[in-house]
């Protein structure tokens, strides 16, 4: 795909960074806190122009985060945080979507009848809503568990403690220790769920 040309014309766009330090060898760059495909393309474009870097040992984006662990020989806390800050002013090439993973859910969890309950509101209705995590997280929630917390839905890939509301379950693993990589999704994919049957 053709990517975007830079138009010297056009002003470098507005990007606040806010830069903490983890460590003497790592920053945390935080493009702001919102849920936002932008922000997040912006994140994965950032991460990918830091790796160009041979002072750079690892940049891993989140979803409006990247963290940044920097070889403390070459470079100071001072330069990387510059580097970092001029990097996300460029803008982000325009690329293909990541790929799309389609995840069958069978929406019977734990909390799916008490939270619609409380709300007055149908199971469909809930997937759509903002909710705060959990007041008491569950000591174990098991893998394939399927759960809402904030403006996110996630998969359990493992048994693990957890804080998020269970809506359901779906039998796509998402860690895949023989695979290489070992995760189903990569950074940029984006996730479309959908009903199924028990």
């Amino acid at each position: 795909m053709p990517q975007r040309r830079s138009d010297p014309a056009r002003p470098r766009p507005r990007v606040r960074v806010r830069i903490e330090p983890l460590g003497d060898s790592a920053v945390l760059a935080e493009l702001g806190t919102r849920l936002d495909t932008a922000l997040n393309t912006r994140a994965i474009a950032l991460a990918a122009a830091l790796k160009k870097r041979r002072d750079v040992r690892q940049a891993m984006a989140a979803h409006s985060s990247v963290t940044v662990q920097f070889n403390p020989e070459q470079v100071s806390h001072q330069a990387i945080a510059a580097a970092i800050r001029r990097l996300a002013t460029r803008r982000p090439p325009v690329e293909e979507p990541g790929r799309l993973h389609r995840i069958p859910v069978v929406y019977d969890g734990a909390d799916l009848e008490m939270v619609c309950s409380q709300l007055q509101i149908s199971p469909a209705r809930l997937v759509e809503l903002v909710l705060p995590r959990r007041a008491v997280p569950r000591t174990q929630v098991p893998a394939g568990a399927v759960a809402i917390a904030g403006q996110q839905t996630g998969i359990y890939p493992l048994a693990s403690p957890g804080g998020w509301h269970l809506i359901g379950r779906t039998s796509v693993r998402l860690f895949l220790p023989d695979s290489d990589p070992p995760s189903l999704f990569r950074v940029g994919d984006r996730v479309k769920f959908f009903a199924a049957q028990a």
